[in-house]
């Protein structure tokens, strides 16, 4: 195996510095994934006529849920064993912070979120906004889900960015070698979720543009959920593990979590409609 045929891959985790405080990938890259829905989801809303007075606050839900349902999403599907069993990793659970070893308390950022989870949280979200708001639920749920596919995207290179949740070792040509990590050459599996999103972003959109009164029926929605998740169930074979205890599954975490979704979101495009008086004006 010659190493010399693949993709270094040793970025710097910071984007720049000023003084002692430093700017992340990571972190760029969720601000610019939000900010590409903020906007497609304004013009969305400007198209269907929405009033701007119920577009103000989505931007608000959309963003607790989905970082408050990452972050709970990785601690209690993936390490419950480390952030369930004493109070201080509760509150580094809920918090930004981390206990050192002599006790003492350091900020270093949410370690660990979820993408199942932020789902999950963006639902919540979502629903509590219609509740508040009652626009119609499905234009909700439709129109979140034709711009969510575009922060899933830079989510994922963040992800590269940190050279976290790595592919299995392999010797295809494009294989990366996470310098960070180890000096085995990898599957990109964060590089081929971010391309595949940005293609379901662009499949979402056209049909957006050929058939925009779908929008409220739940098609959308449905759309996202089932070629997310289904592309994230199969990503998932050329990925490594991300905790000890998944070794022992049949399927990974990922994969387990993934067919309740998919399953939700052909349910969704295709029988919507039984379920449509719940987002009712």
């Amino acid at each position: 195996m010659n190493l010399l045929n693949y993709i270094l891959w040793n970025p710097p985790l910071y984007l720049f510095h000023i003084g002692g405080f430093g700017i992340r990938w990571y972190s760029t890259c969720w601000l610019i994934g939000l900010l590409l829905a903020y906007f497609v989801v304004k013009r969305l809303y400007k198209e269907q006529k929405i009033e701007d007075k119920y577009f103000d606050p989505l931007f608000i839900y959309c963003f607790v849920g989905i970082l408050a349902g990452a972050r709970l999403g990785h601690c209690i599907f993936y390490q419950p064993d480390y952030f369930l069993t004493s109070w201080p990793h509760v509150i580094e659970m809920l918090l930004p912070i981390h206990q050192t070893i002599d006790g003492a308390w350091k900020f270093v950022g949410y370690e660990g979120l979820a993408s199942h989870g932020g789902t999950i949280g963006l639902m919540i979200a979502l629903y509590l906004y219609y509740r508040k708001t009652k626009v119609n639920l499905w234009t909700v749920l439709d129109n979140i889900a034709i711009a969510t596919p575009t922060t899933a995207c830079f989510i994922r290179l963040g992800n590269l960015m940190n050279s976290e949740i790595i592919g299995k070792v392999t010797d295809v040509p494009w294989a990366f070698i996470f310098e960070r990590v180890d000096g085995a050459p990898r599957h990109p599996g964060q590089l081929y979720e971010a391309i595949a999103y940005a293609i379901i972003f662009f499949i979402g959109w056209y049909f957006y543009r050929k058939s925009a009164k779908k929008v409220g029926s739940g098609f959308f929605f449905g759309l996202c959920l089932t070629l997310i998740f289904a592309f994230r169930f199969f990503v998932e074979f050329t990925k490594d593990i991300q905790e000890p205890f998944e070794a022992g599954l049949p399927l990974d975490m990922g994969q387990i979590l993934s067919v309740p979704f998919v399953i939700l979101g052909l349910f969704c495009m295709f029988g919507g409609k039984w379920m449509k008086k719940l987002g009712a004006d």
